[in-house]
């Protein structure tokens, strides 16, 4: 059986999921941490059940991914919605605690000038819902030129809440070279149609 302590991690993270009381990686996180820690640049689908420990499944290792040093935005999570936002940030915020690493939650119903101001203060991961997105991409106060990785969070439900076309808009707006992280609990046409229009190389992860 695997302990966090057997993967390469970074010794502020592993110090926080000890502090945090986080011993044993749940199915996914043994099967997809060391994988894109080892290559970040893969893309892959993990099938997930909510509860399974997906948010630090992909959260260790996008904290992995960001330079510390450069205050841009290098990764961005979409997620559904704003429970669901919230509580990804809550999950990284916490592993994330010694690392100086910026994370801002972005969705509705929360002022605009905030998140304008967190996003200029130097986010480095943003995460947030496709609508409030995609209102700040058309305002050009989020510029996603320097993500590295995009990860889009149960994009099953988001595309039966009719998200499709936004996430089409927020991908139009990142490098040709970001990796897509995705991750969903069905495959359905619309996973596959996502799949097939803007990843490579997938490599797919059932737990």
């Amino acid at each position: 059986m695997s302990i966090f302590a057997n993967f390469k991690l970074l010794p502020a993270i592993q110090k926080s999921l000890e502090s945090l009381g986080f011993t044993t990686p749940t199915e996914i996180q043994e099967k997809i941490i060391p994988i894109l820690l080892e290559n970040p640049k893969q893309d892959v689908h993990a099938q997930a059940q909510t509860g399974t420990g997906k948010t630090l499944a992909f959260g260790i290792p996008l904290l992995h991914v960001i330079d510390p040093a450069s205050k841009t935005v290098q990764a961005l999570v979409v997620a559904p919605t704003r429970e669901l936002v919230l509580q990804i940030y809550e999950a990284l915020k916490d592993v994330s605690r010694q690392t100086g690493i910026s994370i801002e939650p972005i969705y509705g119903g929360m002022s605009m000038e905030r998140q304008i101001e967190g996003i200029r203060r130097g986010a480095q991961i943003i995460i947030g819902t496709p609508g409030r997105l995609n209102d700040h991409l058309r305002r050009k106060t989020l510029s996603l030129n320097d993500v590295k990785v995009l990860v889009l969070d149960e994009a099953d439900i988001m595309l039966d809440m009719g998200f499709k076309e936004e996430v089409d808009k927020i991908l139009t707006y990142t490098p040709h070279s970001r990796n897509i992280w995705l991750f969903s609990a069905t495959v359905k046409a619309g996973i596959k149609g996502l799949i097939t229009s803007h990843m490579h190389d997938v490599l797919t992860i059932r737990a």
